[in-house]
């Protein structure tokens, strides 16, 4: 059956419909069907023999080494990030700690960098070395890397841009570093979206998503892929069959369905977002904002030139500290009170009382958590909606 064109031919809405697609699918649908089954029988002993010998290609003989919809979304997301294959899971997390599962062993060294998700830096300090890895968490910058390496080092693991004051590493330096040193890299790309950046494209070995952000985009799902060379993705699959953290089909019919309008979404969100964060830079109540694409941000020349857009989040902080977060968060009304990302909704919080409640404040000012941080996650309602709100419980505090 004849395949789309190959994915560096497209741009990305047109990779976002049609990516991983058949021209025509054998049940004649056009969008993927969701295929509710834990096991799919053999017609006869022989087909079976045909299988494990590699001389037939079927779906798996049981729902936790795949399923025909989940394949579908896989495929998806592999010709969105230009790759040769993709394997989804359960959850973000799930794709990083079955990635890292499958590939150290004992006495391994990993570089995190330091601005990646708190649950991972939580399994690699708390998890990881109970299995006799070394890690090391370092400064989200080339010269902290490098002076992080050991002869042990296996992976190098960062995030960008990074969460919650939108760092962007310099891919392109870090896998210039890596491949001197036969390291492998992988880069937890969530916030960019492949609409925004394609690390494979700059040298990076492998690509996280949680899917549950942009991907899905309606904040109705959870789910997590990896995407890269197929020997890679291979073997992490392996393990995932072992762990056994696998997407459910509905999710992943939902997911192939949300990228279809990916482009246009972030596209829309990279636009309203950099319209307010320049409207929050601007206010009297704000002491500072960290938008990449804004000037002030410390990585503005690496984010003008590696991103197309500098995405939905914004984090700024409030001159007034952490009541003034608190009144501007319960002052807004379109933006939710919530966790995540991405989606189609505004959502709004204050990462001091969000992600570090348990903390003191001295605690969080030294990790770098400021009291009157406030992230916003622009959805895709009216911007001059979005401004009025924003701007009338501002003008409040």
């Amino acid at each position: 059956m004849a395949e789309i064109p190959a994915a560096r031919q497209q741009g990305p809405s047109t990779l976002a419909v049609h990516g991983g697609e058949p021209a025509v699918r054998d049940d004649r649908s056009l969008t993927p069907p969701v295929v509710l089954s834990s096991t799919y029988p053999f017609a006869d002993t022989a087909e079976l023999v045909e299988t494990m010998e590699g001389r037939l290609v079927r779906p798996p003989e049981y729902g936790r080494y795949g399923n025909p919809t989940v394949a579908a979304a896989e495929a998806k997301l592999a010709a969105l990030e230009g790759a040769e294959a993709a394997v989804l899971m359960a959850s973000g997390m799930a794709a990083i700690t079955t990635t890292l599962f499958a590939m150290l062993r004992q006495s391994a060294h990993v570089v995190f960098t330091e601005d990646v998700y708190r649950k991972t830096r939580v399994f690699a300090r708390e998890t990881l070395v109970r299995f006799g890895v070394e890690v090391d968490v370092v400064a989200p910058d080339l010269g902290a890397i490098a002076a992080a390496l050991r002869p042990t080092t296996r992976i190098i693991f960062t995030e960008t841009p990074t969460n919650p004051y939108l760092r962007i590493v310099d891919l392109t330096a870090v896998a210039e570093l890596a491949r001197s040193r036969r390291i492998k890299t992988i880069v937890d790309a969530t916030f960019a979206t492949p609409v925004n950046l394609r690390p494979l494209d700059l040298g990076i070995d492998l690509v996280i998503h949680s899917t549950t952000k942009y991907l899905g985009g309606h904040n109705d799902i959870l789910g997590g892929a990896v995407i890269g060379k197929r020997g890679p993705i291979d073997a992490i699959r392996e393990q995932l069959g072992t762990l056994g953290a696998i997407p459910d089909p509905l999710g992943a019919f939902l997911l192939a369905r949300g990228i279809k309008t990916l482009a246009l979404r972030v596209g829309r969100q990279n636009d309203s977002a950099l319209q307010l964060a320049t409207m929050l830079e601007a206010h009297r109540a704000v002491a500072r904002v960290w938008y990449p694409m804004l000037a002030s941000h410390p990585d503005h020349a690496v984010a003008r030139r590696d991103l197309r857009g500098g995405g939905a989040v914004i984090s700024f902080e409030l001159h007034g500290g952490l009541a003034a977060g608190t009144a501007l968060v319960d002052g807004v009304e379109i933006p939710k009170l919530a966790p995540s990302l991405g989606g189609v909704e505004s959502l709004i919080e204050q990462p001091a009382l969000m992600s570090y409640y348990e903390m003191s404040p001295d605690e969080r000012a030294a990790i770098g958590v400021r009291e009157g941080l406030v992230r916003l996650s622009v959805g895709i309602e009216d911007l001059e909606d979005l401004r009025v709100d924003l701007t009338a419980a501002l003008d409040r505090l």
